[in-house]
């Protein structure tokens, strides 16, 4: 894998994308520097060999034109302050304000541009808005994992003019390194615990992983296409009826190819979708008419983490039940403490896909599990087709 490693930035300017959409309070403070953090190391890499770093990012999703709300100008002093250093901001990406800074800058030095979405040639992938922002530098770096999905100017295309120049920056060689031991160098027995509201979300996902795994858990919203499918009674419980189909393909195909499929056996159901709503649990193929199950039942609670703490590899995509609810997180707290035991015995953990990811976070799990993907759509994305364009765009020529 072409990495930072393996390249010496000395006398040379890096133009490096990063991931800085982090989330901003109504006074334009950042709530959460997850992904800032995250890119420090690539570029003291960068720094530390005697090398200039040029950041771009997108900030939100402007209408393709200056928003004061989305600018980046109001990230700098922050990021000056992770860096140690003061950072120069160019108040454009392209055009005259960030060639002239970008030419000026000094070895050792920081700039930040802005928006790149202010320009709708970034989303639009216009091969024109990557050579300008090529221009800027000797080597392009691409260490914003969460956008790799996206065939974008600044993700994909920029990396056509830098033939024999372009690396990976650490944040985006950890994601790819930790997907591909999941999907093809994994320790069996390996299990898929998928979650979340929709079965229709992740048919792809579901339909590539059964090549390669041995358990997969179903939980979550899903949950209750398959146990409708199957003839269950799941009173108002969110369920895809167009979807009831694929949930019958799934179970054949996962029984054709020796995976053990395990779908709830009770739920704890409510009369509302409220976390102060009447609450009981129940056989999942017999939920009363009026009550909705919204988490899974101590019983499958026991039989899922029993699954997890015998697997030796784990990927949790997707929340067991409404966890931002108190009174139904308990099947999804269960879930995270029984991969972080796995991980204990020597398992070896990745959680991907937003949810997932806030659950361990919610309940201070991150440093207990063996690495949390920072982006969801494309690690699933990944999972999905085995590719990502921003992945291809640095190992193929």
């Amino acid at each position: 894998m072409k990495t930072v490693d393996n390249y010496n930035f000395k006398g040379k300017k890096a133009v490096v994308r990063v991931d800085f959409n982090v989330p901003l309070d109504a006074q334009f403070a950042i709530t959460d520097d997850t992904r800032m953090r995250a890119a420090l190391p690539t570029i003291n890499k960068i720094l530390n060999d005697g090398g200039a770093v040029i950041l771009m990012s997108h900030l939100g999703r402007p209408k393709d034109v200056f928003e004061e709300k989305y600018s980046l100008k109001h990230i700098v002093s922050h990021l000056g302050n992770l860096l140690g250093k003061p950072i120069k901001f160019a108040t454009d990406c392209i055009g005259q304000p960030a060639t002239s800074a970008a030419a000026a800058l000094q070895m050792g030095e920081v700039l930040l541009l802005e928006n790149l979405r202010f320009h709708k040639q970034e989303t639009a992938g216009t091969e024109s808005f990557a050579q300008e922002l090529a221009s800027h530098g000797d080597v392009y770096v691409n260490d914003a994992f969460g956008t790799a999905h996206r065939a974008h100017a600044s993700t994909t295309i920029i990396a056509r003019f830098f033939p024999n120049d372009k690396v990976f920056g650490y944040v985006m060689a950890n994601e790819v390194a930790n997907i591909n031991k999941v999907l093809n160098n994994s320790e069996k027995p390996v299990t898929a615990v998928m979650g979340g509201a929709k079965v229709s979300g992740k048919i792809l996902i579901i339909e590539n992983l059964l090549d390669k795994i041995n358990n997969l858990i179903i939980g979550g919203g899903m949950a209750y296409t398959f146990i409708k499918a199957q003839g269950g009674k799941v009173g108002s419980s969110l369920v895809e009826e167009d979807k009831l189909d694929i949930a019958l393909k799934i179970v054949k195909d996962a029984k054709a190819k020796g995976v053990n499929l395990y779908i709830p056996v009770d739920t704890i159901v409510g009369d509302a979708f409220a976390n102060e709503a009447n609450k009981q649990t129940v056989d999942i193929n017999t939920i009363p008419d009026g009550w909705m199950g919204l988490d899974i039942g101590p019983a499958t609670e026991k039989i899922y983490a029993d699954v997890i703490k015998n697997s030796k590899t784990i990927l949790w995509n997707g929340p067991m039940g409404v966890f931002e609810m108190s009174n139904f997180e308990h099947g999804t707290k269960a879930m995270a403490e029984a991969i972080v035991a796995a991980t204990k015995l020597g398992a070896y953990s990745l959680i991907g896909g937003g949810d997932s990811v806030a659950a361990i976070n919610k309940y201070h799990f991150a440093e207990q599990v063996s690495y949390v993907s920072t982006g969801g759509g494309a690690l699933l994305e990944y999972i999905e087709s085995g590719s990502l364009p921003g992945v291809d765009a640095i190992e193929k020529n």
